[in-house]
Parts: C-alpha cells; structure tokens; sequence
C-alpha cells in the first residue's frame, strides 16, 4: 500500500530546541487548510517518510490514521478502495489445521508484513502474531472503505478472542504475552461490537476491571491503582459505552447511571482544559493535540462537550497545525500521522465545517461505523 522514502521525514522527534531558525517549521495558519491536510494523508497514502521504517511492526495502524483521516475530511476518494481492502485482508491470520485452533492463539489481523511468516506448501502462513490493536485498525479500515464485514471469518475472530482474555477481565494484545491494559480491553470491545458477537469477552468480568481503573479523583488510570490519563479514560468510558453499560448523554438523563462517579469523571475531563485552551491528557502536563480528542470524546460521551471553551480549543489546535498539511504534538513543530490523526477527530467534535462527524466510541466515521 505504501513505501518508503528518504525525504525528510515529518517525524514527532523533532527538537526545536536543538535546530537553527532555518530550520523551525512555519508558522501556521489560524485558518484550517483542509486541502493540504488532503494533500499530507494522500502523500502518506503513497510514500511513507524514511523515519517512519521504524514503525513497520504498526503499517496497519498508520493505514488506519491514513484512511479514516481520509474519511474525515471528506476525501476517501482519494484512494482505490478494493486494493486498501485486499492489502487489509492479506494481513488476517488464519489457522493451519482444525487441531490449531484449541491452542490458544488469537486468529486477528498481523500488523504488517514483518510479522507473518513464511507459508507452508498450502500457502497457509505458520506463524500467527495478530494483535487486538491491529485487528481493530484493520477492521476499522474495512469498515471505512465499504467492505462488507461478512465476508470475513468473523467467527474465527471472535472464538478465539477469549483466549486473550485473562482471569480478571482484562485482555493480553497478543497470544503469546504482553502487557494488560484498558488500551487492550478498548480494542477487543471494539472488535466484538463491530463484529456483532460478543460471545468471545465476559464482558460483566470486564465492566469489574474497568470500574477498579476509577482513581480517586474520577479519571482512569491504563491499570487498577495507576495514575488517571486521557487515553484510559477514553479507553475506559467507551468500553463501557460499547458493551451497554453506560447510555450516551448520561449527564441528559433523568436517572443517571451509576455503575461509575460520573460527577468526579466530569469534573476531571473538564480540569484537563488547560489556559492555551488545548487538553493536558495528566494533571501538571503540557496541552497536546491527541487530548483535544482523547479526553474530548469522553466529554461528547457524557453529554458534557458544551462545557468546554471549544473557541480556545480550535484555536489551540490551529498552532498545532502544519504549513504542509497535518498537526504536530505541540505548536511550532512538525507533523506526525498519530497527531494528524487525532487532530482531525478533535476538529470533527467541534463540528468543524467540512469535516464527517464521528462515531465517536469506535473512532471512525458515523458513515463508515454505519457502513454508508
């Protein structure tokens, strides 16, 4: 789908401390360029930057920030919608026999070439390192660019999904060990909502791992006892939102719910909102542009985005915003896929003129999570 080159790479690693004035990138416009954010993803879609070889393990993630940013902004057809969808599908996982699938692998999508194997004389790979976060993206994908989810082996997927999930509710990314957190646990009830099939997640010992993440001052942390962050609250409140434990607009209901302090989470999204107007995603941290997202699809949750000052916030983002299409991190720097990505989601929430509006808990399009 892409390749790579040696231009000089957008890369989040610059260091504007460390370069010349010749080198800062320009200032940006206070005005969103959508045509050059059209530009950036399609430049992406077909040459990535030389620094970016670094994350070829993650080609499936950085398709998905291509492709549903694409989407976004209006501009999917941009790209050759059954060659994204026939690259996404050759990266599924399947098993070699009917005796490998009692062995406790998951059966998702890889998230690259260099992480399949060389194939048997069936053509049939034989080494599996699907990855929950990779087959949401690639599921993600199919869905954005009208791939009927059906035609998939939705069942394999979903059967062997349960094998990732450990004793106390949470989800290993992959079958052979790795980290546990409410990233993974976003990601696997991502997977089963998209899919239509919940059979493969005990979603009540879920919701008691989720709920155990609430720190004391309302936010949740990636793990029970850790500190809250924008990306686990997220991950947290539209798990719970996806598996039916809480409603969207809780905060406009008669009843609130309960099962969570919605009160304390409110008040902790709401304090993120730092004086430049962009989101901080911890307490006593500097305001980047993913938490404009992160923790402002939390607050589009709740019901709660009209408390925010979303004029400081658009203004925040458009310094973040490149000259040559995409966002940085931080103003005065240059772009990334990751923030570029996230940047166009925050925008979409404050209804940005131009843009697609979200599905806000699954993170793609409400046409591509509809399959319009």
């Amino acid at each position: 789908m892409t390749t790579y080159t040696a231009a000089p790479p957008p890369t989040p690693d610059w260091d504007p401390s460390s370069s010349s004035d010749e080198e800062s990138p320009p200032s940006s416009s206070l005005t969103f360029d959508k045509e050059r954010h059209v530009a950036f993803l399609e430049m992406m879609y077909h040459m990535l930057p030389c620094h970016y070889q670094s994350q070829e393990i993650n080609h499936l993630t950085l398709a998905y920030f291509v492709i549903s940013g694409l989407d976004i902004l209006g501009s999917l057809d941009r790209v050759d919608k059954d060659a994204v969808a026939a690259w996404v599908l050759s990266l599924q996982s399947n098993p070699g026999d009917k005796a490998e699938l009692n062995s406790g692998q998951f059966y998702g999508f890889c998230g690259s070439r260099s992480s399949q194997f060389s194939s048997d004389n069936d053509g049939i790979l034989i080494q599996n390192h699907s990855h929950l976060a990779s087959t949401y993206c690639a599921l993600s994908i199919l869905k954005t660019v009208g791939y009927n989810l059906s035609n998939i082996d939705s069942k394999l997927i979903s059967m062997s999904i349960r094998n990732l999930q450990q004793p106390d509710g949470s989800f290993l990314p992959i079958h052979i060990g790795a980290e546990t957190d409410l990233r993974f646990i976003y990601c696997a009830a991502a997977i089963c909502f998209m899919l239509e099939d919940w059979s493969g997640m005990d979603r009540e010992k879920t919701k008691e791992y989720i709920f155990k993440c609430q720190s004391y001052d309302g936010g949740f942390g990636m793990i029970p006892g850790s500190e809250s962050h924008g990306g686990g609250t997220y991950c947290a409140v539209a798990s719970l939102c996806l598996m039916g434990f809480i409603e969207d607009d809780v905060l406009s209901k008669s009843a609130a719910s309960s099962i969570i302090d919605i009160p304390l989470l409110l008040e902790w999204c709401l304090q993120r909102q730092a004086a430049d107007g962009g989101f901080q995603g911890r307490a006593n941290k500097p305001s980047d542009t993913c938490y404009a997202f992160w923790v402002g699809a939390v607050l589009r949750i709740l019901g709660g985005s009209k408390l925010i000052d979303g004029t400081a916030l658009r203004g925040f983002l458009l310094t973040c915003q490149s000259e040559y299409g995409g966002f940085s991190k931080f103003p005065n720097e240059l772009p990334d896929l990751y923030h570029s990505y996230y940047g166009y989601t925050a925008l979409s929430l404050l209804e940005e003129p131009g843009l697609n509006a979200l599905s806000v808990e699954l993170g793609i399009t409400g046409f591509a999570a509809l399959g319009i």
